[in-house]
Parts: C-alpha cells; structure tokens; sequence
C-alpha cells in the first residue's frame, strides 16, 4: 500500500485505520458545530452558551447550553483518541482491532449526545454509556500502544 508524490516517488500510506475514521468523526464534528450555530441564530445569542438563565433544571434545559456541552465533550475526548490510535497504528497495531474499536468509539459519541445529552431531560441512559465508554477507550487504546512498544523498555 503506497502513493505516489507529485515526482512519482513511492511513499507508504502510514495511517489508513486512522485516515479511514476521520470522515465520520468530521462529519459528526461538523453537524455538531452547525446545530450550536442554528440555536445562536435563532436566538441572535452570539456569546455564551445561554440564551435561557431560567432553564437550569435537567427538565428544563436549555437547549443551548445542551448544544455547546454536546460539541465540546466532543472535542475533549475524539482528538486524543485519534492520537492514541494513529499511535498504536504506527506501532504496528492489529488493524481490525483499530477498526473495531474506532467503530466502538463513534458509537459511543453518538449515544453520549442522542441518546444522552439530547434525550429526556438530559439524563438518558447514553450519557453515562458514552462517558464510561470512551473513557475506557482511551484507557484501553492507551494500554494497548503501551503493550505494543513493550520491547523499547527491554520487556
């Protein structure tokens, strides 16, 4: 599996399980972004992450507040876990196991905010799968590309 630069020079594909999950994290990413951009516009509320001081309660949220959270839990876990895989990869990690648990870590984002941040007054049953889950993601990948430089410590 290679490419070729402009000068036809042959140049390994280095991270193809990393490169392959960036489009439905992007994706995801990016409809995030867009739906705390919709609720600004459509409250003309273009600082902050309130628009509503009287929703504090988990039956009353306010549903900026839950867009905002939403994105930036996100972007608290989804980049540190794409360091921790492209890590294992390059460390010659075994490419279904990447695949699986990539799969597995989307999934888990999904429920966290669809099923959880979203759902019925903000504390469906996704929420805690999400953060237990990709918390163990992140332990895990961790430990995995820990497990797979073994050899560099003399081990």
């Amino acid at each position: 599996m290679s490419t070729t630069l402009g000068v036809g020079v042959p140049v390994p594909k280095m991270l193809p399980i990393t490169g392959t999950w960036t489009l439905p994290f992007a994706a995801y990413l990016v409809y995030l972004s867009n739906r705390v951009f919709y609720r600004r516009i459509q409250r003309e509320k273009y600082v902050g992450d309130r628009y509503d001081e009287s929703a504090t309660s988990n039956d009353n949220p306010d549903p900026l507040l839950l867009d905002s959270r939403a994105h930036a839990n996100f972007l608290e876990s989804v980049p540190l876990a794409f360091t921790l895989t492209a890590i294992a990869e390059l460390n010659g990690a075994n490419r279904k196991i990447l695949n699986y648990s990539m799969a597995v870590l989307f999934v888990l984002r999904l429920i966290h905010v669809e099923l959880g941040l979203k759902g019925k007054d903000t504390v469906g049953w996704g929420r805690p799968t999400g953060f237990f889950g990709t918390q163990g993601f992140l332990a895990g990948m961790a430990a995995y590309s820990t497990y797979l430089v073994k050899g560099y410590w003399g081990y």
